[in-house]
């Protein structure tokens, strides 16, 4: 910070000066509150719901209600008597986020006058100047008598702090009670600065046939505030939102606290209108500039299916190409389904999976990790882990002809392939081969009997021996 030297200053300036303004206002702060739930959603946005005891008197005041996030919209704060309902009226609000610093105070002071102190290094004697703030942009100038200076020639004072400077965040709040003294309140608000993500561990055993899935929802509060002991819930799924109105400021960076892995920490989950919320169990607090993560879900024993996939493209079917590849990547996936049958059946918030496998010491590696969109109950969940480094494929056309047709829109085309599929592993594999077949297709001839996938994919299922190879050839007709 370039003024280090004011912190004590403003500390002081706080406690011992107020400003009229801020005087006669009433205050809330976060010892008033009662309880607070946060609902965060996907997209950097929030609910939160503040719940405090007040002390007001009858007729209009002003309330300052401390501690909200320093991303609120405003827009949508709404004050509401929880034990006098209908008796308390917002007559005007304004939400105070310019916050009190050495900067923002110079700045808050450009033509107006303060004070210079400078010491004496020799004897440690002070001298007062009074000096007119002429600009506080890259630096300070200020007029000293009849000379211009530039920089801080000493320490400066100020007679008091702007009524717009805060040094919390603060909703300030014009109120008509014709209710009690003493009210409980709630302040409900949407926010930015606070996110959620999920993300999965999933450890596949020896065989590759079953896997254990760990999940954690990890939290990131840089709104400005803390939210002690509060109700979480977690809201899945694509809410829309109006972009413009969430350009509001620009997010802080802050530390990141990595809470201690609690497996029991569960949570339940519920449909809302066409999303799901998932609501933690206990309360938890999220600090300020800061990042933590509870357990969402735990389950074992899950069956797995591996996959090694070579799949093709669609535009050497209309052309002679010869050669297509020597030493093709094979592609490792792993896929389960998300069933109570398979110790599952929770819809899944979108994330990252990252696979792990034991190594011949027990030890996990890191095997691969991918990521999911939001998975409903009793889906498919296709992972991604890789490419194989000892299954590889050589891939040639042998043959292409033109058989029939005149113009681009009736052409007939006869083409032949030969694909060897090599192994070097000390065990046998099978490779799944998906071939895209553009137009209307039909196969003349095969060495392995494929499967029609769906309209414009052939897909053949061929086992490699260990440490060998297998050839699958086939000649296919295509008539645009």
């Amino acid at each position: 910070m370039p003024f280090p030297q004011f912190r004590t200053l403003i500390v002081c300036l706080l406690a011992a000066l107020p400003c009229a303004a801020l005087a006669d206002e009433l205050r809330s702060t976060l010892q008033d509150q009662r309880s607070v739930a946060v609902t965060i959603y996907n997209e950097n946005l929030a609910l939160v719901k503040d719940q405090r005891k007040i002390q007001i008197g009858g007729g209009q005041s002003v309330l300052a209600f401390r501690d909200v996030s320093g991303q609120m919209r405003p827009e949508t704060a709404l004050l509401r008597s929880l034990s006098s309902p209908g008796k308390l009226a917002v007559l005007e609000q304004n939400f105070d986020f310019d916050l009190l610093t050495p900067e923002k105070l110079l700045e808050k002071y450009v033509g107006r006058n303060v004070k210079v102190i400078r010491t004496n290094p020799a004897t440690g004697a002070e001298t007062s100047e009074q000096a007119l703030v002429l600009s506080a942009n890259n630096g300070v100038v200020l007029k000293i008598g009849e000379r211009i200076e530039t920089g801080i020639p000493g320490r400066i004072v100020y007679s008091d702090v702007p009524a717009n400077l805060r040094d919390r965040p603060t909703l300030v709040m014009s109120l008509d009670n014709v209710g009690a003294a003493q009210q409980e309140v709630e302040l409900s608000y949407l926010t930015g600065g606070l996110a959620w993500k999920a993300d999965y561990v999933a450890e596949l055993n020896a065989a590759d046939d079953k896997l254990d899935l760990s999940g954690w929802v990890t939290l990131t509060n840089r709104s400005g505030a803390n939210y002690n002991n509060a109700k979480l819930q977690l809201v899945a799924g694509d809410v829309n939102q109006v972009r413009d109105e969430m350009q509001f400021l620009s997010e802080a960076r802050g530390r990141v606290v990595m809470a201690a892995p609690l497996a029991k920490s569960k949570m339940a989950e519920e449909s809302l209108l066409e999303y799901h919320l998932y609501t933690l169990d206990r309360p938890t607090t999220i600090a300020e500039n800061q990042t933590k993560q509870v357990s969402l879900l735990s389950a074992s024993n899950i069956p797995a299916r591996k996959e090694l996939l070579l799949r093709g493209a669609e535009y050497y079917y209309q052309s002679s190409y010869g050669d297509l590849g020597q030493k093709m990547k094979v592609g490792v996936f792993v896929e389960f389904d998300n069933k109570e049958a398979t110790h599952l059946g929770m819809p899944l918030p979108k994330g990252v999976i990252r696979v792990y496998k034991k190594d011949g010491a027990g030890n996990a590696q890191f095997v691969g990790e991918d990521r999911i969109d939001h998975t409903p109950k009793n889906e498919k969940v296709r992972l991604k882990l890789g490419e194989a480094f000892d299954v590889t494929a050589d891939k040639k056309q042998t043959d292409f002809k033109k058989v029939d047709g005149w113009s681009r829109y009736n052409y007939v085309y006869e083409s032949a392939f030969e694909i060897v599929l090599k192994n070097a592993k000390k065990e046998a594999v099978t490779v799944t081969v998906q071939e895209p077949i553009p137009a209307d297709w039909k196969m003349l001839k095969e060495s392995h009997k494929h499967e029609k996938a769906v309209s414009n994919t052939a897909v053949w299922r061929v086992a490699v021996p260990a440490e060998g190879s297998t050839m699958l050839s086939y000649r296919v007709q295509v008539r645009y």
